[in-house]
């Protein structure tokens, strides 16, 4: 089958190499005039890693990377988990970006790459669907997947009136820096004051990465380091994290990367019978779980089955959607409970019970219904509602975490 894949970021590159794997005939249109990392570093639950096992690369994603034992804090310092969970629940990897995407690119292969080619829309007919690409050229296949992104031209096309919008308040300040003299094991996420949230990790290579974000910020003014710096005391309390207050000042000011925080708004449906949305594509979350690069890797792995099991084309993107809409309406539920938590506790408890559920309901893991912690609904694990309808939509905050 031949399969053009718009967008060469983190998901697009996977669903490449994935089916090109599956003996498709793959092209994966990039815009930008090459491949390069959009972020500092990404997230990767055991979920995401089991599909690019498949690809034989998952030993040195993991390689590039930092293993990371997350505990969170309040603003004095204070270590806190929840009670009742594993060591698996609060376990991630943490992976550059940038070596991340030149692996992925070198396991699609340069030849099934094209850069500087942006689809700008599409034309979708029985037996085939027209990319039409920002440089007039009219690319054909049987099958174009969006991948391109919370501001995707393909979801535009196919729905019209869906144009990412803006989570108001919602802010983002990140870097990657060389290491110096912090403690290797960071501290992950402090839970501060005025709804600011921040921290750092190591992340491989002799870096380490920052992070703070806010909640119904106040209209920004400053550089970006100074917007960093002024939530930065909401997070600190008698010296507690002065390594994060020396990591953001010695930030050259170009490095930083500020998001104003977007959400993909809810989707009538993922798919029609050629064209299919992946990704932040579809689903476009808040970084605050620090889950969209392994959901959109997750819709790969489904995907890749689905054309491999069902008997025609629209079917199995049906069936691709019918399997992941309602895990995400899930996971948007556990993301707004996490964003609502009042305090370091709550949010503690509410991220393992989402990790929990993420982890035992993953694709391939059994999808066993997860059993409550504490027989509370306090954002913990919730039953997969696998009967909601493809038609129901999902919601879903979105930067490019």
């Amino acid at each position: 089958m031949e399969i053009i894949v718009a967008g060469g970021g983190l998901v697009g590159l996977v669903a490449g190499a994935v089916l090109r794997a599956q003996q498709h005939d793959v092209t994966v249109l990039e815009r930008a005039p090459e491949i390069r990392a959009a972020g500092a570093g990404i997230g990767l639950w055991p979920n995401a890693l089991a599909v690019l096992d498949t690809l034989h690369i998952g030993a040195a994603v993991r390689e590039m990377g930092s293993t990371i034992e997350t505990w969170f804090f309040d603003s004095r310092g204070t270590r806190v988990r929840a009670p009742g969970f594993t060591d698996a629940d609060h376990t991630f990897s943490l992976i550059p970006r940038a070596p991340l995407n030149t692996l992925l690119a070198e396991a699609v292969g340069a030849d099934c790459i094209r850069l500087g080619a942006g689809v700008s829309a599409h034309t979708e007919h029985t037996d085939r669907v027209e990319v039409h690409l920002d440089t007039g050229e009219t690319l054909t296949a049987d099958l174009l997947i969006g991948a391109d992104g919370v501001h995707s031209a393909v979801r535009a096309g196919m729905l019209p009136g869906t144009s990412a919008l803006d989570h108001v308040g919602h802010h983002a300040w990140r870097a990657v820096v060389p290491a110096g003299g912090e403690p290797p094991e960071g501290t992950v996420l402090t839970i501060g004051e005025n709804r600011t949230r921040g921290g750092y990790a190591r992340i491989g290579d002799g870096h380490t990465m920052w992070m703070i974000n806010q909640f119904d910020s106040a209209p920004l003014s400053g550089t970006k380091r100074e917007q960093a710096l002024a939530r930065v005391g909401d997070l600190t309390a008698s010296g507690w994290q002065d390594e994060l207050v020396g990591m953001i000042e010695r930030t050259p000011e170009d490095v930083i990367i500020h998001n104003q925080i977007k959400y993909v708004p809810p989707l009538p449906r993922w798919n029609s019978d050629r064209v299919v949305l992946i990704g932040d594509a579809a689903h476009g979350l808040s970084p605050h779980i620090a889950a969209g690069g392994t959901l959109g890797i997750e819709d790969v792995g489904v995907l890749r089955t689905s054309l491999a099991g069902q008997p025609d084309l629209a079917t199995a993107l049906d069936s691709f959607a019918s399997q992941r809409i309602p895990r995400f309406q899930e996971v948007e539920r556990h993301a707004r409970n996490v964003e609502q938590a009042a305090d370091t506790a709550q949010f503690a408890q509410r991220y393992a019970g989402f990790s929990h559920w993420m982890r035992t309901t993953a694709p391939g893991a059994g999808n066993h219904p997860a059993v409550r912690h504490n027989g509370t609904d306090d954002g913990t694990v919730s039953r997969d509602q696998t009967r909601r309808t493809q038609r129901a939509g999902a919601r879903g905050r979105a930067g490019r975490g």
